[in-house]
């Protein structure tokens, strides 16, 4: 690997876990605790993760259980995971709250696979532009004749190459994703 791709790695990298990161907050058929990631509880005044007030865990494969360390803020994290609007059932049985998570319809189905397909285009975006900045420094490298043209192809096919298997793997965390939605 050249030093130009060497160098800008992490950003691939980077692109990559944030797709990663996207995807585990939609949900599937099954339970999931990754869906809870982006709900904020207002405890003690202040805003706080979910994850930091409260231990989740799943019960089985259509239940998730939240008991929040203090039960004095059961009321706030009921209210903040209904309104995160997640389309689960909650049911605060008084020291936890029991999360539902319906069966999907096909609809249902569909629009997350259509939800899945927007965060992937705009993580492939994120990878061009990532390939486009190792280009542009690859290219200025031969500008100020710190390589010779044959590196400077060299290295661009390089970069394509890698690029293509990240696309890949891409489509391939996307596809196992689709599976997962698609499952009944």
């Amino acid at each position: 690997m050249n030093q130009y791709l060497e160098d800008k790695q992490i950003d691939f990298e980077k692109v990559m876990a944030f797709f990663k990161n996207e995807i585990s907050t939609i949900r599937t058929g099954r339970a999931n605790t990754a869906v809870l990631d982006g709900v904020k509880v207002e405890a003690y005044g202040v805003l706080n993760p979910l994850n930091a007030v409260a231990s989740i865990g799943v019960a089985d494969s259509r239940n998730i259980i939240v008991s929040p360390f203090d039960r004095n803020v059961i009321k706030s994290v009921e209210k903040a995971i209904v309104d995160s609007n997640l389309g689960l059932g909650v049911i605060n049985d008084g020291d936890k709250i029991r999360l539902t998570v319906p069966p999907l319809t096909e609809e249902n189905r569909r629009e997350l696979v259509k939800k899945l397909n927007e965060k992937m285009e705009r993580v492939r975006i994120n990878l061009r532009q990532a390939r486009e900045g190792v280009k542009n420094v690859i290219e200025g490298a031969f500008e100020e004749k710190n390589i010779s043209e044959d590196d400077k192809f060299r290295f661009i096919k390089e970069l394509d190459e890698y690029s293509a298997k990240k696309n890949e793997e891409l489509k391939e965390i996307r596809d196992k994703k689709e599976k997962d939605i698609m499952e009944i």
